[in-house]
């Protein structure tokens, strides 16, 4: 028979470990806190962050990576919507993501993920919502006519694109549908003036280093080609955000360009502080 005080120790000496790290993680989220606390103080009392067309002060987190779920209500209560239909590369296992927030207030659409393991947990997770799940690689060759089937012929809302590589590439291959909204993301550790993209490798997997995706003044350009205008970036320098020409009046910032939108990485200000996401079923009372 084993040892019992031995087994109490051990199992004591686990206890310690598991308060331990608990501790660790909550002062970690306390102190991210803090330092979100202090550079949004910082950026609010500048007269740029001030200005009531930029999108920054809007910004809020629900789902999203960041702060761009504010940000995306944001642009369509300035530019209004069609059909209230998402696509969305890149989504994980959708818990954190730019569409999940729509998706939860009636939105419905699509997701397309390339990690099988992602796609069944994303499926399960939201079976009870309107999102169908696509398991499938984006590539240059097979993105404008997945797109276009997807849509199913309706006026897209928001298209987001987030695959860490060729997103410059798979943006440009788009041409059947013309979404309202496209936010996707960018590489800030180029300065705005910078049109740069990494080359359009299909095999290309992110190696977690700054060799990823395209600066923002390429994708400004890459914009103004297809019909777009730059009206924001998120505040970690993340994700940026385009708005189709023929919507956007007098409602956003000007000039839209990436000097004047450019956002500097504060990647400090990402994850979430409190409990991770989870999803059920949500029901309106």
């Amino acid at each position: 028979m084993a040892d019992l005080p031995f087994l109490w120790r051990i199992r004591d000496f686990t206890r310690k470990l598991r308060a331990g790290a608990d501790a660790s993680l909550r002062s970690e989220q306390l102190l991210r806190k803090i330092y979100q606390t202090q550079i949004l103080a910082e950026i609010a009392a500048t007269p740029r962050f001030q200005d009531p067309k930029r999108l920054l002060a809007a910004g809020y987190k629900v789902f999203s990576q960041n702060h761009e779920d504010g940000m995306i209500a944001e642009v369509f209560r300035r530019i209004g919507t069609a059909s209230r239909r998402f696509i969305e590369f890149g989504v994980e296992d959708g818990l954190e993501c730019n569409s999940t927030f729509l998706l939860l207030q009636g939105w419905s659409g699509a997701w397309i993920e390339g990690s099988l393991t992602n796609a069944d947990k994303a499926r399960a997770a939201f079976a009870p919502y309107d999102v169908e799940v696509v398991n499938r690689y984006v590539t240059v060759e097979n993105a404008d006519q997945m797109i276009s089937g997807l849509a199913g012929g309706q006026e897209l809302d928001l298209l987001s694109i987030d695959i860490d590589t060729i997103d410059y590439w798979i943006w440009q291959a788009i041409r059947s549908v013309k979404p309202r909204l496209v936010v996707i993301e960018y590489n800030a550790s180029w300065p705005p003036f910078v049109r740069k993209t990494v080359a359009n490798d299909p095999h290309m997997v992110w190696e977690g280093t700054n060799f990823t995706g395209a600066s923002l003044g390429a994708l400004e350009a890459l914009g103004r080609e297809k019909g777009y205008s730059l009206v924001g970036c998120s505040l970690a320098g993340v994700n940026a955000f385009f708005v189709r020409d023929d919507l956007l009046g007098e409602a956003f910032c000007a000039p839209f360009t990436a000097e004047n939108h450019y956002e500097p990485p504060r990647f400090e200000l990402g994850g979430s502080v409190g409990h991770r996401a989870g999803m059920g079923r949500w029901v309106d009372v």
